[in-house]
């Protein structure tokens, strides 16, 4: 299934491209395969947005909101659209899992991050068996480990549970 982008409940098809008029407070996108739709087409036209709802298509629904503020739980499926509608913000990544004895202690300080830097998007990937791709994809092979992306790109990465590095790979990436 090809990516459908709805603003303000009304569906947007690749040919209205041009002309999309976006909400900037929110875009909500259902997506299994996106390979058409960039982020550069959310940036393009000014969205930096603070909400951004993605679901994958499937027999259940399930919807992802990613809120400045607060710390959104990503999966294989919801990453990378998140990521892109993020556009220019800093988006912050834990990746860890239900095990690792690091990621628990991390993970209040982590929250407490996420309401301190508003204009940073913080999300969290569980990196079990079904997230593995996405984890290998991005390099994963110790958790905790905190990727920075800006504009897609990784940025900046802090492995461990080292509050102090990351919160100088955040203040970092926001000045950049």
């Amino acid at each position: 299934m090809a990516l459908q982008v709805q603003v303000n409940q009304v569906p947007l098809k690749p040919s209205m491209a041009p002309s999309w008029r976006f909400n900037k407070q929110s875009v909500v996108c259902v997506a299994r395969d996106y390979g058409f739709f960039s982020g550069s087409v959310l940036r393009n036209r000014g969205l930096s947005s603070p909400k951004v709802k993605c679901s994958s298509s499937s027999d259940a629904t399930v919807t992802t909101t990613a809120t400045v503020g607060e710390v959104t739980e990503v999966c294989k499926d919801t990453f990378w659209p998140i990521v892109e509608a993020a556009g220019d913000k800093p988006v912050v990544v834990d990746m860890y899992t239900q095990w690792c004895g690091p990621c628990k202690v991390i993970a209040p300080k982590y929250q407490e991050l996420s309401k301190k830097y508003d204009d940073v998007v913080f999300l969290k990937l569980d990196c079990n068996q079904d997230n593995r791709p996405l984890a290998k994809e991005l390099g994963i092979k110790v958790v905790p480990t905190f990727k920075i992306l800006k504009n897609n790109k990784i940025v900046k990465e802090v492995t461990g549970a080292k509050l102090d590095d990351l919160i100088a790979a955040i203040e970092g990436a926001r000045s950049s």
